[in-house]
């Protein structure tokens, strides 16, 4: 029979490494702690990642890019848990030394990094239930496999073996008793062997369901932070103009006019949004300045704050991609504040800071001009929700977020771009940012059967030229001429427009309708296509589709 002592090693380590990450997860969760192993491992590695990584985690999951992160640690944690285990079957010692120094890890980075005992106090009882539980199955383990070793009893030693008959001859006789003596000790220890695979399937389900109800908390608990804020948006000094009658075409599966916030894309590099109390968050302005300047909350909310919709895109977004959002913001003027500060001569940049250490690199006569570059507190009528950068953040008309959105903002640093650089700056993104003309195709939806009717085919779309403004938008069916689309009406030069067309006598069939946007510069969309690092990704989107 073959040895199974490696694999219930290594089936025992992973379970094991499955319930230390279950445990913790599912106690950070109850306790609302940002010091879970998994959210510890993956708020270290987010920084060590590749560009190019980080770029294609992002083209596949979009916004659930944290999430495939956190899953991605804990599959290689348990494979991890496995071969510290497999090693166990060797040097026992050894093995439960490295479970126990592997589930320290994150112990050790979130103390290292200003973190407490009681925020360790997940991943400390995780360690205790992992190692509890590896030897409690290799305890079952050793159980089934003394099925491997079965004496036969003297009684059931044929008689040509008692007399000294040679081992063919013993083979030769009647082997059904041995065999038998065999197959029933097999039989005893049967259960021992489906006991210890039925308890580990079991560990390892209550693991994943834990891990699963710690993550769930940990949403609703930042949920729920993020909602039940005790901050009351003042009045605005400058409320936004209406939203014109014919801003939205209100087309079905066309992207309204005001993205809601629980709509809007989120991207970041924290797995959990920080939790910034309002009531001590201030903002510094330092640097290059004739005078530093700290603003707290309650000295924000008593200025004369501004409304202003405002587009804001990341750079991340693929070509036809959703990570792109309209809203209406709340705040004051990053200009006001600058002025206050009064940025020496050589100045050119702007390094802003996050609470979470994050930081982006925004031209200083970006946040000096006429554009609505805000402080925003406010979103589409609400306090920021927690995931867009509560209490403050940065809104920068016409750059993408890696430069100008900073969330959970406390630090506004007038330097240079010759002296400093940002987080995204030194891994090979550009330095200025300027969001580039783009558009979409929204209807139809991709694959689309759309009846034949009388020939007429509806498409529309969205298109942004932030801060420039859209002029024009044309479309083309298949390898037809340009088209010129209908817009919307605009809502300010800061926003995308809404775009539709009616194509007429379009036959049945397989078709492949075309858009390009035109700003008001006369700046048309640049067609070739290119990826997103290092400053945006260009090129046409398209849409296919069967008339029937």
């Amino acid at each position: 029979m073959t040895d199974r002592r490696p694999f219930v090693f290594a089936l025992a380590g992973a379970v094991a490494a499955l319930t230390y990450f279950g445990s913790s997860e599912f106690l950070a969760g109850i306790l609302s702690l940002t010091s879970a192993p998994l959210l510890v491992l993956g708020q270290t590695i987010i920084p060590l990642v590749p560009t190019a990584l980080i770029k294609a985690a992002i083209a596949l999951f979009g916004t659930g890019d944290k999430l495939a992160l956190v899953i991605t640690i804990a599959v290689v944690g348990v494979l991890i848990g496995g071969l510290i285990g497999w090693l166990g079957a060797h040097h026992r010692s050894l093995s439960l030394v490295l479970l126990i120094g592997f589930g320290a890890l994150p112990v050790v980075l979130q103390l290292t990094t200003g973190g407490t005992l009681v925020g360790a106090l997940p991943a400390l009882v995780g360690i205790g239930l992992g190692c509890a539980t590896y030897l409690g199955l290799l305890r079952l383990g050793r159980a089934d496999h003394r099925t491997e070793r079965v004496s036969v009893p003297p009684a059931m030693v044929p008689a040509s073996a008692k007399t000294g008959g040679s081992a063919e001859t013993v083979e030769r006789t009647d082997t059904a008793e041995v065999s038998g003596a065999v197959e029933q000790a097999d039989t005893a220890d049967g259960p021992d062997r489906r006991l210890f695979l039925g308890i580990a399937a079991g560990l390892s389900a209550i693991g994943v369901a834990a891990i699963a109800a710690g993550q769930s908390a940990a949403v609703l608990a930042r949920n729920a932070a993020g909602t039940v804020a005790n901050l009351v948006l003042p009045r605005p000094a400058a409320s936004a103009p209406p939203i014109p009658a014919g801003a939205d075409l209100e087309i079905d599966d066309l992207a309204p006019i005001v993205t809601p916030n629980a709509d809007f894309y989120r991207i970041d590099t924290a797995l959990v949004p920080p939790a910034v109390d309002a009531a001590t968050w201030s903002l510094r302005i330092h640097g290059m300045v004739e005078r530093e300047v700290t603003l707290t909350m309650e000295e924000l909310l008593a200025l004369p704050l501004e409304e202003h919709y405002v587009t804001l895109t990341c750079v991340s977004n693929e070509v036809g991609g959703d990570l792109v959002g309209n809203a209406k913001w709340l705040g004051y003027p990053v200009s006001e504040l600058l002025a206050r500060a009064r940025p020496k001569q050589g100045a050119d940049m702007v390094l802003s800071g996050s609470d979470d250490g994050f930081t982006a690199s925004t031209p200083l006569e970006v946040l000096t001009d006429d554009r609505a570059a805000l402080l925003a507190v406010g979103m589409n009528g609400k306090p920021l929700p927690r995931d867009h950068g509560y209490p403050a953040r940065l809104v920068v008309p016409g750059l993408y977020g890696f430069v100008s959105a900073t969330k959970w903002v406390t630090s506004l640093e007038v330097t240079r771009f010759a002296d400093k650089q940002a987080y995204w700056t030194t891994r090979g993104w550009s330095t200025h940012g300027p969001v580039l003309v783009a558009s979409r195709v929204d209807v139809p939806r991709a694959g689309a059967r759309v009846p034949a009717g009388n020939g007429q085919v509806v498409t529309a779309g969205m298109a942004w030229a932030q801060h420039t403004g859209i002029g024009q938008v044309q479309v083309r069916l298949d390898n037809g001429d340009w088209q010129t689309a209908d817009l919307s009406e605009d809502l300010s030069v800061d926003t995308w427009r809404q775009w539709r067309h009616v194509f007429t006598d379009v036959a049945p069939g397989s078709h492949t309708v075309t858009v390009r946007a035109i700003d008001k510069d006369g700046t048309v969309q640049i067609s070739d296509r290119r990826p997103a690092i290092p400053g945006s990704a260009t090129g046409l989107h398209d849409r296919d589709f069967i008339v029937e």
